[in-house]
This record gives C-alpha cells, structure tokens and sequence, in this order.
C-alpha cells in the first residue's frame, strides 16, 4: 500500500495544484482556495480517510467534492481488488444501491412535468393489482390482523417512503418471503420489475399509506411505474432522459464483460479486525449478478452501478436547478419541490425531513452534525454516501464497497473534515 500512497498522494498534490485541467465528462477542477477552501485542510482531510485503508477497515475509497460547480478536491485509497492487485482509480465502478433512489425519483418528476403522469395519481392506475389494499397489523406471538387501507398508495407515497411496505420484514413477512420478495436486491430475477411489482400488489402492506415512513420497496414500484407511463424499460427511458444528457456513461444496471475489471470487489468484515471478499455467490451480502445474470429486472430502489464523476455529474445538475452544460433535465421549481420535506408530521430523524427521493435537512441543531437547513442527500448499502448543501454550493460523493460496515465512522469523519477545510 505504501508505493501506491505515495502515487496518489502526489495525484492529490497535482489537482490541488492545478487549475481548469478537466477530469471525466468536462467537469472542471480548481485549486481550492479559489474555491474558498483550504489545500492544507483537505490534505488533512485525505490522510484522515486513508486511515481506514491502512488500518485494513475498508479496501478502498473514491471521493469527489465539487464546490461552486468545480473539483475541489479529489481522493482515491486502496485497492477496487486486494486479491488481483488492482488500485482504486477515478473510473472504478461501485454498485450504488439505493443511490440509485434519486435518479428515478428523477425520472419521475421528468415524467409529471412532461404530463405523462401526475403525482397525485394512485399506483392502481398504473399496476390495478394495488387496488384496495389490506394492511396487516401486528396482534401478538407473531400473528396479524388484516385491515383494509384507509386510503390508496398515491405517486407522492412512493417518493416520499410513506407507501406503507417495507422490503418484506413487516407483520406479514412469511408471505413476503414465500413470494420471493425480502431485501432490496432484483439482480438475479429473469422476469422485468413489472412482474414483481405486480406480483407484490397481492401481499399485505405494513402500514396505512401516508401515515408512516417506511424504507422498502416504493421506490423499486417507480421504476415500474415509470416503464408503463413511458412505454420503455427503466434502462432505456434512464439512459435516454438523464445519463446521455449528462454525460453519465459509466452508468448503468449491469456491467459488460469489457468493463468487468473496472468494478471494485465487495468485502466484509472478517471476525478478525480486518476485511475479506464476500464470496462471489448471489444476493444482498454477495459480489451479486451484475456482470453475470439475467440481465433483466431493472432494480429502480437499488440496481445502479456507476462511478464518482457520473454520480456528482447528477447531483451537480439538481444543486444548479436542473440544468448542467446546456442540457435541462427539471425545471428549477420541480427541484425545489424535490428537496422540500413532504412529512409533515410523519416521524423520520431529528432534524431531517424527507423530500421526493432524499432526505432533506429542516433544523441543523437537532440533526447535530456540521451541514446547513436545505442540505439533501441519502446513501446505499454498500457503505456509500453523498450530500448536496446548497448553502455552500457544495457536492460530496463518497464510495466505497463493504457490507455490513460495522463500527465505521469514516462518514462521520468525512463530514467534519469537508466543512472544517471551508475558508471563505
């Protein structure tokens, strides 16, 4: 790992100091105290992350800070493959999980400015198997009761997480289970995500719609919707409407064999201190059948891989309105709508709200931790993360590849170290 520091360590220093030169998909990089950001603050920062590389707690990382729409500061640690001997680079491929969330929330609201669908409208327009729903209800010593839904599943429910179904752990899980739905993963069906969705209209939901928020399958249920209202499979119509657009073409549901090398491993914690490669077998906590696998079921709640320039290239576009390089996506009001908490009083997390595919900061205090009111932002299950702060027109994105990611606090240490290194 040493020879290999020292290598990026002198990457860092070049980004740092140069200014214009141009990484993937034209996004430009600044020395930061142009940016109003310190050079010294971040290489602290830096060595803080790789910590966790050479302390054997995680393989590898890439991360990407943009403020005021350039690189900022720029970083890869360790290895996307311990075991071939292959480093982390700014083109390594992750699987993203439920970073995947944001983009079709996206595709949605594309679709409702467009008028193919409205947000109002109930999922049963669109799948008429989620017609009149029942909701089970926990009675004791395992069991329920069933209770018809107070009212139907809306668009907006889906966006906002408050559909009323997990990802099968609620009351009636044994059902869940026996039809084969349990946990975020979709890689391995050999039918499209509007069979599953449908199949699913026959379970029993957790909760009433719009009355709690509840993590689950909603946003994998928008990626069906978004193929009957256009006509398309959720890869084309993604592709065709935001990652061509811009310029996002390390993104997509599965990886070709050409590219194969390019995706960093999964890992594990060991037992021991350290980290091992999950087995290559199928499911959640796998290497998962994105390079070898049906290739069919387009999982919009978690099926995305991608790199770190796609991703800020995405998230850039939502911190300027909708738009990037001349090509409009959102409109700037559908944006502020999309990073409005739409809870109400619908418990979620101290100081944060929900909006329409991130949660969204309302009370920096009581969240507790360095941001501002209006930041928005989400995560996935491979230990990534990522946040947009208006306020400080700044985008982070940082991934990484292990699960379960137990005792590390390295977000923790990522925020502090971003906000600590702002001079301006």
């Amino acid at each position: 790992m040493t020879s290999f520091r020292t290598l990026k360590t002198l990457s860092l220093c070049l980004l740092i100091g140069l200014s214009g030169s141009l990484t993937a998909a034209e996004l430009s990089s600044s020395r930061p105290e142009r940016q109003g950001m310190s050079s010294e603050r971040l290489a602290q920062l830096d060595a803080v992350l790789n910590s966790y590389v050479e302390d054997g707690l995680i393989a590898g990382q890439v991360v990407l800070v943009l403020r005021k729409g350039r690189i900022t500061f720029s970083a890869t640690n360790g290895m996307r493959n311990i075991e071939a001997g292959l480093p982390m680079t700014e083109d390594t491929l992750f699987r993203i999980a439920s970073q995947t969330k944001a983009i079709v929330s996206t595709g949605i609201m594309i679709l409702h400015e467009r008028g193919d669908l409205d947000i109002s409208h109930p999922l049963s327009r669109y799948f008429p198997q989620w017609t009149d729903m029942e909701v089970a209800v926990a009675s004791g010593n395992g069991s329920y009761n069933l209770e018809t839904a107070r009212r139907a599943i809306t668009i907006r429910n889906l966006l906002t997480h408050t559909g009323g179904m997990s990802y099968g752990s609620g009351p009636a899980s044994r059902e869940w289970e026996a039809a084969g739905f349990q946990g975020w993963y979709f890689a391995d069906k050999n039918v499209p995500i509007g069979e599953s969705i449908a199949q699913m209209g026959a379970l029993p939901l957790d909760a009433h719609p719009g009355e709690q928020w509840i993590y689950g399958y909603n946003t994998d249920i928008l990626g069906a919707v978004i193929e009957k209202a256009s006509g398309k499979s959720l890869s084309e119509f993604l592709t065709e409407e935001i990652f061509e657009p811009l310029g996002m073409d390390d993104t997509q549901f599965y990886v070709s064999d050409a590219e194969a090398e390019r995706l960093a491993t999964v890992y594990q914690p060991d037992g021991n201190g350290g980290i091992e490669a999950i087995p290559a077998t199928n499911g959640m906590r796998s290497q998962g059948l994105y390079i070898d696998g049906p290739n069919i079921s387009f999982s919009g709640g978690a099926g995305l891989t991608s790199t770190a320039n796609d991703y800020a290239r995405f998230l850039q576009m939502t911190l300027n309105g909708g738009q990037l390089d001349g090509e409009r996506i959102l409109s700037r009001k559908t944006i502020e709508l999309m990073t409005t908490n739409h809870l109400g009083n619908i418990p979620f997390r101290a100081g944060q709200g929900f909006g329409l595919g991130f949660y969204v900061v309302t009370d920096l205090g009581l969240r507790g931790s360095l941001g501002s009111v209006g930041e928005y932002g989400w995560g996935g299950a491979y230990h990534s993360t990522y946040w947009v702060d208006p306020e400080e027109e700044l985008v982070v994105v940082y991934l990484t590849q292990i699960i379960p990611a137990t005792g590390l606090d390295d977000y923790a240490k990522l925020r502090s170290g971003i906000y600590q290194a702002i001079i301006d």
